[in-house]
């Protein structure tokens, strides 16, 4: 079966379900209005990163980028809607690998839009606190977060693949991002460099330390999602519909 019929049936189940562009839409919403409110902070810290502060919506907003990931997959183990998504396309790998295409195209469009709607209001309210930064750390900033997010929701799908639960998903990822990584930080210094939220973010940062950089650390979290897609495929080969 060619792989084209399968794109368009899985991109139908993505428009279809209201869950998936409403986490979209709380993708954009959220990251907006929290890098809005950090654009009218106090920039007075010394360590103040312009960048980082511009695109801050993206910790609380990463949240339904993970939910949108998690959500395409694990809506396929409800009401034996897999058995009969394998039974058009019989072949595992090619079904799992239209399904990753038709979460990270949305989502990585969804991200930029985002990324540059945040960077706009974020300015707006810092004012003469942002002038100094240059057109290429900013297009670095809106691009490496549309990528992020993006591979954000495919790790989500990939371990939603896995766990063949998007509620287990969730439990697991939403407390490890918003709780556990912050924690491991401070208690680990550089090791938390390489966790896949703290790796990728550093392409939202005008100034780095560490072992990565801003693309390294995007190619960090790509190996992270890479491992999930793959342990997600392998489950779905081995496991029943």
């Amino acid at each position: 079966m060619e792989l084209t019929p399968v794109l368009r049936s899985e991109w139908l189940k993505i428009r279809t379900l209201r869950s998936l562009p409403g986490a979209l839409l709380a993708l954009f919403a959220a990251t907006v209005a929290f890098s809005a409110l950090a654009g009218v902070s106090d920039a007075s810290d010394p360590e103040f990163d312009p960048l980082f502060a511009s695109l801050s919506g993206v910790i609380p907003g990463q949240i339904a980028a993970v939910s949108f990931g998690a959500m395409a997959v694990s809506s396929e183990f409800h009401q034996g809607a897999l058995r009969l998504s394998l039974a058009a396309v019989p072949r595992r790998g090619r079904w799992f690998a239209a399904k990753a295409a038709v979460i990270a195209v949305p989502a990585l469009l969804v991200g930029l839009v985002t990324a540059l709607a945040a960077l706009l209001a974020a300015r707006a309210g810092l004012g003469e606190a942002a002038g100094g930064l240059s057109t290429g750390e900013q297009v670095r900033g809106v691009v490496g977060c549309g990528v992020y997010l993006m591979l954000m929701a495919l790790l989500a799908a990939g371990v939603a693949a896995l766990l063949r639960s998007g509620v287990a998903t969730l439990s697991l990822l939403v407390p490890f991002i918003l709780v556990v990584s912050f924690v491991i930080g401070d208690a680990t210094g550089t090791v938390a460099d390489f966790l896949p939220d703290k790796a990728g973010q550093l392409v939202l940062r005008e100034t780095y330390d560490g072992t990565l950089g801003p693309w390294s650390g995007l190619g960090v979290t790509a190996l992270w999602t890479a491992v999930a897609l793959l342990a997600g495929a392998w489950r779905l080969r081995r496991g029943d519909a």
